[in-house]
């Protein structure tokens, strides 16, 4: 009885340390996200190519479907893609924190496995839990060098990856870990003020992409609903004066207002690549990232939509 209840024990403990390692759980939800992004899109083009050859009677037009296609892919992806890089964000801004109450823990003589248990009991934001994480896997017998190594694995960005490798070396190699941490930490805080300065520098262009995107709006709403109505009217107005002279057209007036739903056409072509075009781009300067610009992508694609297909429809 004794060696079942030490084997359910053992067991038991090997479960917890499992748990406590992570195994098990998902690292990355984007390819997931992205399939469920690319299977609405499928369906919407699926309906855009039905509609088009009138095997279906659907209440849109196919240029829709295909819109709703563009905005099924970017919307979903796009803000997953840029929740994601705020959480990066937010725990990277935290990590020189945690850096440096782990060297003042290592000053006073203490080990890095007894400083990260110490400096765990901190509040870090949303690295807290995996701090805390990290920690109780040390609480549980495994290495520090192995237990910032799994917490980098799991957190898996690049600026804790950096940190984490130069903090594993140090280790390693011995010596005084406090003061490898604290050059650790203050270079971090200086990686973050410099990216959080970029972030304000680079949300100026964007807005100016973004101004210029409505600028472009604009003029194609004024074209659409002064200029072509115009057109249209002197085109009838032409087209009567010619019956009443008993011409076919008037010589030297010619006035074709049948192409007139075809521009309507092309102003809402064109919206629909300025939206991605400028989307993309305004992500590119942001972040570098045109998954990130998928989100400014459907942004301005469904601001677009809106203005010409519902208050010209």
């Amino acid at each position: 009885m004794a060696a079942e209840s030490s084997s359910k024990k053992g067991v038991g403990k090997d479960k917890a340390v499992k748990e406590t390692l992570g195994e098990g759980e998902s690292v990355d939800r984007s390819k997931k996200v992205l399939a469920i992004s690319l299977s609405l899109m499928g369906v919407f083009v699926i309906m855009a190519i039905l509609d088009a050859i009138e095997s279906l009677n659907l209440p849109l037009d196919p240029i829709d479907y295909v819109i709703f296609a563009m905005l099924s892919f970017f919307g979903p992806y796009g803000f997953y893609t840029s929740t994601k890089e705020k959480h990066i964000r937010e725990l990277e801004t935290r990590l020189p924190d945690f850096l440096r109450d782990v060297a003042e823990a290592g000053r006073f003589g203490m080990t890095l496995a007894d400083a990260i248990v110490v400096a765990s009991s901190g509040r870090y934001g949303r690295l807290t839990p995996e701090i805390k994480k990290m920690a109780a896997q040390i609480e549980w017998g495994v290495p520090a060098s192995e237990a910032v190594l799994l917490f980098s694995e799991r957190v898996n960005t690049p600026l804790v990856n950096r940190m984490v490798s130069i903090i594993r070396k140090a280790n390693d190699a011995g010596g005084n870990v406090a003061d490898v941490l604290s050059m650790v930490s203050r270079d971090a805080k200086e990686t973050t003020l410099t990216e959080e300065e970029r972030n304000v520098t680079m949300s100026t262009y964007v807005m100016v992409v973004y101004i210029s995107f409505f600028v472009f709006i604009a003029t194609i709403l004024i074209l659409q609903g002064q200029f072509l109505p115009k057109m249209e009217e002197a085109g009838r107005t032409v087209s009567e004066n010619a019956e009443a002279q008993g011409l076919a057209e008037i010589p030297g007036v010619n006035i074709q207002v049948s192409i007139i739903p075809e521009i309507g056409f092309i102003f809402l072509l064109s919206v629909i690549v300025h939206a991605v075009g400028d989307g993309l781009l305004a992500g590119v300067i942001q972040r570098g990232s045109l998954s990130i610009g998928m989100r400014h992508s459907f942004i301005m694609l469904i601001a677009g939509f809106l203005t010409l297909r519902v208050l010209f429809a």
